[in-house]
């Protein structure tokens, strides 16, 4: 009976030493830290987004709030990461959990205009399942701001584009839509609360300076927004995008390449004629026509040299 029971003891004690031992629990540990870590991800994502920066005081913003929205109660950190999980944790692979990661952030913005009427009017297109389409944010022309999204969330503005190598804008950016029908200038209040929020955004992301880009730049063949009357030089000149040396340009030399050029700024030239228009729209303005004048190229080549 005793040897028995001794038996059993080292059969059990032999079961125990098995299990401390197997794979599934060698990593228990650090598997635990990445499960809560993953929870304060998912946390941040359900929060407010950072204070903003302070801005310098010449711009002013609207603040009124004249759309009321309904409140929505967000899941729990619990509930997000455990969703974020199951969809992006294969079950079929052995599991073990990296300790180290964070929400991504994103190093683009691009800017829009909504081809639509009123900010009511767009935020209803975005709240309509059909529609398929999102931005982070729409400013109205008073200048109010409407957040739709949170900044670490992937919107559906970019759709099919590219611009360098990325394929995939929708994935790095920032979607900013602004209300209006594409054929009328963009209210001073409107751009000043851009401005206020393109601010907040770069300094809280360290998004760089020519990473502040348009939809047309990097849709050339399908897009135009936005319009021609939306003041890109403002814009450069308080951080947001770049603009040209327009008391310096001089003639590009006899091998500067212009098509090589667009390509390195960022263009998609497989439609080189789409590029240039969207390229002439956004600096040239009064010449929408798909060629490069002598004009054009010495722009073309200041820009050139500033990448």
């Amino acid at each position: 009976m005793i040897k028995k029971f001794y038996f059993l003891l080292f059969v059990l004690l032999s079961a125990i030493a098995i299990v401390g031992c197997a794979p599934k629990n060698k990593y228990a540990k650090t598997n635990k830290i990445y499960t809560n870590t993953a929870k304060e991800v998912a946390s941040i994502i359900v929060q407010p987004l950072p204070v903003p920066a302070k801005v310098e005081e010449e711009v002013d913003t609207v603040v009124e709030n004249t759309v009321e929205f309904p409140t929505v109660v967000p899941p729990t950190p619990e509930e997000r990461a455990s969703a974020l999980q199951n969809k992006g944790r294969r079950t079929d692979l052995n599991w073990v959990g990296a300790i180290h990661f964070d929400v991504r952030k994103p190093t683009y913005v691009i800017i829009h205009h909504t081809a639509q009427n009123s900010l009511d009017q767009t935020i209803r297109t975005f709240t309509l399942e059909h529609t398929k389409v999102s931005a982070h944010y729409v400013i109205g022309r008073d200048g109010q701001v409407v957040q739709m999204l949170n900044d670490y969330l992937r919107g559906w503005h970019a759709g099919k584009s590219k611009w360098g190598s990325i394929t995939d804008l929708n994935s790095v950016s920032l979607g900013i839509e602004l209300d209006n029908n594409g054929r009328e200038p963009f209210p001073d209040s409107q751009i000043n609360a851009l401005i206020n929020l393109l601010d907040t955004l770069k300094k809280n992301y360290d998004i760089p300076q020519t990473n502040f880009i348009g939809h047309s730049d990097i849709a050339p063949s399908r897009k135009d927004d936005p319009s021609v009357l939306f003041p890109w030089k403002t814009l450069a000149e308080r951080g947001f995008g770049i603009w040209y040396n327009e008391s310096f340009l001089t003639t590009p030399p006899a091998n500067f390449n212009p098509v090589d050029a667009l390509r390195i700024i960022g263009y998609d030239t497989s439609n080189l004629g789409a590029a240039i228009v969207a390229f002439k729209r956004k600096f040239i303005k009064n010449d929408l026509t798909p060629e490069l004048t002598l004009y054009d190229k010495s722009v073309l080549y200041d820009l050139y040299r500033k990448y």
